[in-house]
């Protein structure tokens, strides 16, 4: 089982790898959304903003999200870890149901284009 910290990082490590990719991902995330992500075996919520195409974590609180976020993420540490490092395709988890996507319409197809 993952801890707390590590999934903190992954989401870090994310967030630099939106900040250094290439023009056409890295316009679909410049966009200002709160964002939460739900992390299922440590129930355990990363809340923040993704903002000028970075992820800002400012709170991390046990349980799920107290508030409904523009973006809602859920899955298990682990996956969380595999999908940052490249060893899980986001579309394949996604189907699978190992990891939830909540958004608006409009935010589904920016996002889209980053998954």
């Amino acid at each position: 089982m993952v801890t707390i910290q590590e999934c903190r990082d992954a989401l870090d490590r994310l967030s630099d790898n939106l900040a250094r990719a290439d023009d056409g991902v890295r316009g679909a995330a410049a966009f200002d959304r709160s964002l939460s992500c739900h992390v299922t075996d440590l129930d355990q919520t990363f809340s923040g903003r993704l903002d000028g195409g970075r992820i800002r974590v400012d709170a991390v609180a046990p349980g799920p999200p107290r508030a409904k976020a523009e973006i809602r993420l859920a899955m298990a540490g682990d996956d969380l870890l595999a999908l940052v490092a490249g060893e899980l395709k986001f579309a394949k988890a996604w189907a699978s149901g190992r990891v939830r996507l909540e958004a608006g319409f409009r935010d589904l197809l920016r996002l889209k284009s980053m998954l």
